[in-house]
């Protein structure tokens, strides 16, 4: 990282600093390293306030990636690709399938509640705009971030087209509400797609028609635009590199499995605890470095660590006394 985030001794974020400058304070017993979820950071000792300067996160909303770029005037600091959370609509339909099934059996369930009125927002939606808010506190925690600059996704009605009208009507509602959410944290500007582009074109970028691509072009183009079209400054991106952000798909807790094993007996499954470490926390084997935490092996008496940068199983025996906890995270980061 060319800018390194730095909080004050009393958690406050401050304005990022040169990482030349940043090694200086920590070899001078003035700064101390930390880590955020894959951001590393400095912490000041002795101070506790510090002059803030405007800075200013533009949010490329999309269905399958997300750009997010924190800027300020003079500089780039942070660019994050987050890949979109796109498979709570079809767990919940499995979670029915298996309520209605449980209704067709001698097995005890919860009576039917018919006609219930839900409200709200529809399960997937809501955990759509819940991964842009938890980015966006996630950022705000470490850079003093002032402005939030969001691509508007527009829902058109369409007359007598009842399908379609009720196809946009979660995406209005998960957009209110995402909206309400960061008027709480900062000032939020809005722009619409075409001002977008508009702007893209006349500063001379071109965005990438490979939307599952990871590179800086494809989302984190349109971020860093929406953000230089509040802060200023130059339109040449001064830094390029991304922090890739995958979600974990966990298994939560379920009544049952959805088959019968042996002698038709449905066991449970899921859960959000490993032995003792909650899902997708993050910690620091002696043999498997730094890796997160998915399920637990009841034969082997071990959990299973996952590597942060591919997903992939490393081991299914990994004692829990040889696992140091560094933080709790809904999703695996690595850089490109």
């Amino acid at each position: 990282m060319q800018y390194v985030p730095v909080v004050s001794s009393l958690g406050k974020p401050l304005m990022p600093c040169h990482a030349a400058r940043a090694r200086q304070l920590v070899r001078n017993g003035r700064a101390v390293r930390r880590f955020n979820k894959g951001i590393f950071y400095i912490q000041l000792l002795g101070r506790a306030e510090g002059e803030i300067q405007p800075i200013a996160v533009g949010i490329d909303p999309g269905s399958k990636r997300e750009g997010f770029t924190v800027k300020s005037e003079a500089h780039t600091y942070l660019n994050v690709q987050a890949e979109a959370v796109t498979w709570v609509g079809k767990h919940i339909e499995v979670r029915k399938g298996l309520r209605r099934g449980r209704r067709g059996r001698k097995t005890p369930y919860r009576k039917n509640r018919q006609n219930r009125v839900r409200g709200g927002i529809p399960p997937s939606t809501k955990a759509r705009w819940q991964l842009k808010l938890r980015v966006l506190k996630w950022l705000a925690a470490l850079y003093p971030i002032s402005i939030v600059v969001v691509e508007d996704i527009a829902a058109v009605t369409k007359e007598g087209k009842r399908r379609w009208n009720k196809s946009f009507s979660p995406l209005e509602v998960g957009k209110a509400w995402f909206y309400a959410e960061v008027e709480k944290l900062a000032e939020l500007w809005i722009f619409k797609g075409y001002q977008t582009a508009e702007m893209r074109h006349a500063m001379g970028l071109s965005k990438s028609k490979q939307k599952l691509s990871t590179e800086w072009e494809t989302h984190c183009v349109d971020s860093f635009v929406l953000a230089t079209i509040v802060m200023g400054g130059p339109i040449e991106p001064d830094n390029k590199e991304m922090l890739i952000l995958v979600p974990l798909q966990l298994h939560r807790r379920a009544q049952q499995r959805a088959n019968p094993q042996k002698g038709g007996v449905r066991p449970l499954y899921g859960g959000t605890k490993s032995l003792g470490f909650k899902r997708g926390s993050w910690v620091k084997h002696p043999r498997w470095g730094v890796c997160y935490v998915g399920g637990a092996s009841a034969g082997k008496g071990g959990i299973s660590l996952h590597s942060l940068t591919t997903g992939k199983r490393l081991t299914q025996s990994a004692k829990p006394e040889t696992c140091h906890f560094l933080c709790h995270a809904s999703w695996r980061v690595f850089h490109t």
